[in-house]
């Protein structure tokens, strides 16, 4: 038999050893390692387009693993409480772990080169902050349009959009160390996904090895049609992990 054998897209940081997720095959995120883990909300510039991410509130990862939820119905967000076993929700990981980068479109700018994967966008929606991060792309020979592609391009959570740096000849990547982030999206109303971040490897049942990655988002909401990643699903559901959010220093109420 074949061993499995794990991709790791360019640009990725390989962390300590102790850090990993385990998916259950009908039920949650194992999280080995104790990464931090604090909620990240998305945050609007002043044409109310999100441009950046507020720090919100932190949860501790002390047991080893920490389970935390993926079906999207539990009463202790973002931890598992066991409600995927009696919950209606398609847990199927349907995903075909195909590289990200191969299936992804160019776009090519003057000192930048775009790369796209639609299929995982969440709907984050920074890359349309300051027009689009295409537009900027074919505009990189302006110092802050090239400035604006590179900020739009690494807020993506889920490494949709990754920015290729002609001159250095290298993908721009954020210097993440491992971590978890709870998404949190108040104009819209919703919760996101978990955002890895740091190259924390995934794996799935079986002997599945996901490819390694800066940024991943995987599904908190349960209804994503390519788990265990985030397609932005919870946008249309409405997902709402019913944690309390902090905005400019005051912590707001979600009902």
């Amino acid at each position: 038999m074949k061993t499995p054998k794990r991709t790791i897209e360019p640009g990725t940081p390989q962390p300590n050893e102790k850090y990993k997720i385990d998916i259950m095959p009908r039920g949650p995120y194992l999280v080995y390692g104790n990464p931090p883990l604090q909620q990240k909300i998305l945050t609007p510039n002043k044409e109310q387009i999100p441009w950046t991410y507020t720090d919100g509130k932190t949860y501790p990862t002390n047991h080893e693993p920490t389970a935390l939820c993926r079906c999207g119905h539990s009463q202790n967000h973002p931890y598992c409480d066991g409600s995927h076993a009696h919950a209606e929700w398609d847990s199927t990981l349907t995903a075909d772990n195909t590289p990200l980068l191969e299936n992804a479109e160019s776009y090519d700018g003057p000192t930048v080169r775009l790369e796209d994967n639609l299929k995982y966008c969440v709907h984050a929606r920074i890359c349309m902050a300051k027009k689009s991060v295409w537009k900027l792309t074919f505009r990189s020979n302006d110092p802050k349009a090239r400035d604006a592609a590179i900020h739009e391009s690494t807020l993506c959570p889920s490494g949709r959009l990754k920015l290729w740096d002609k001159q250095k000849e290298a993908f721009i990547e954020p210097l993440f160390r491992p971590a978890l982030g709870l998404i949190e999206d108040p104009q819209e109303k919703c919760s996101g996904p978990l955002w890895v971040q740091g190259g924390i490897p995934i794996n799935g049942p079986e002997g599945i090895l996901y490819e390694q990655r800066n940024r991943v988002t995987l599904c908190r909401c349960g209804s994503s049609l390519n788990k265990p990643f985030c397609d932005g699903s919870h946008l249309k559901t409405g997902f709402n992990d019913r944690l309390p959010l902090k905005k400019m220093g005051v912590e707001e109420s979600r009902s």
